[in-house]
């Protein structure tokens, strides 16, 4: 028993929620010393040369031109837009609150599934997004009962694009593995981020370290090798294996900022993210027990409606 608990892919899969719970942290640090714009560009930047450079030895195919529009709208939503909203919305929401919002990013990509994909939407997928998104009304109220935090609606805006995301690299998915996926979104995000430029320059030039390492260990890790270890994970695992550790990440993330930052979730926003959690559950358990058998199924190496960091 102890050495499957050992064996690489589960310490892969391990390593992923680790990493992607601590994305989360990091940002407020980054946030601080270089400001929303730089730290999303150099994240991007860092991130796409790093799957750039890993490319030949991992065999990423180059993607079809048919391809490039799907890919396009991957690297505005799932990579530009979400890495500027989220970053945007810590600057006021505490790391682990942030997590725990980012965890409803599943419904979004399950329900546009439904809308434009042609998938099912039952009893059981209404009732778990209902669910989810009360929880997030809940955590969006921490902060006070007089109404939604600007901010906290900001994340909200963040994984609503990490939804289209999902949903949009459903279809690459069936030509093209979750890491071909991964780093062309990567690429492409990257592109669309290139106007911050002048405001990175500005603030890299007086950012400090702290922040400057931050940067750095989100692009490398959370982002590059987060993508590289969830693939050969879930390419050895049963996918309800990987999607249900994926729960794991807004509770990590809590530890995580408790450690790192010494913010102390408050517990209606705790009891919020339960909930969500719960009604994310509700979804995925119903698509894993009415995935039809005589479909391919997508590539196991994408994480499909999953909240990364």
């Amino acid at each position: 028993m102890s050495t499957r608990v050992a064996s690489p892919r589960f310490l892969a899969l391990v390593g992923t929620v680790v990493l992607w719970a601590s994305a989360f942290p990091a940002i407020r640090v980054g946030i601080d010393g270089l400001g929303v714009a730089a730290l999303s560009f150099l994240r991007l930047l860092i991130a796409a040369v790093a799957l750039l450079a890993v490319a030949p030895f991992a065999k990423v195919r180059l993607p079809r031109r048919g391809d490039l529009p799907l890919i396009t709208l991957c690297g505005a939503t799932g990579m530009t837009a979400y890495q500027v909203l989220l970053n945007w919305g810590e600057v006021h929401v505490e790391a682990g609150t942030a997590s725990l919002l980012i965890a409803i990013a599943p419904v979004f990509s399950v329900l546009l599934g439904s809308l434009f994909l042609g998938e099912r939407l039952t009893r059981d997928i209404v009732v778990g997004s209902v669910v989810a998104l009360a929880g997030a009304a809940v955590v969006s109220l921490a902060d006070g009962t007089s109404g939604f935090s600007f901010s906290a609606l900001v994340i909200l805006a963040a994984a609503v694009v990490q939804g289209v995301y999902h949903f949009a690299s459903k279809p690459l998915l069936r030509h093209y593995t979750g890491l071909e996926v991964a780093t062309y979104a990567m690429v492409a995000g990257t592109v669309f981020a290139l106007p911050l430029i002048p405001a990175t320059w500005h603030a890299t030039v007086h950012a400090p370290v702290a922040a400057l390492a931050s940067a750095a260990y989100l692009g490398l890790l959370p982002s590059a090798l987060g993508f590289v270890i969830w693939a050969y994970a879930v390419a050895r695992l049963p996918l309800a294996v990987s999607t249900a550790a994926l729960y794991l990440v807004p509770p990590v993330a809590l530890i995580v900022s408790f450690v790192w930052l010494a913010e102390v979730p408050r517990p209606i926003a705790l009891a919020g993210g339960a909930i969500s959690v719960a009604g994310v559950i509700l979804i995925s358990r119903h698509q894993r027990n009415h995935h039809p058998t005589n479909v391919p199924v997508v590539d196991a190496s994408e994480p499909q409606g999953a909240a990364c960091a």
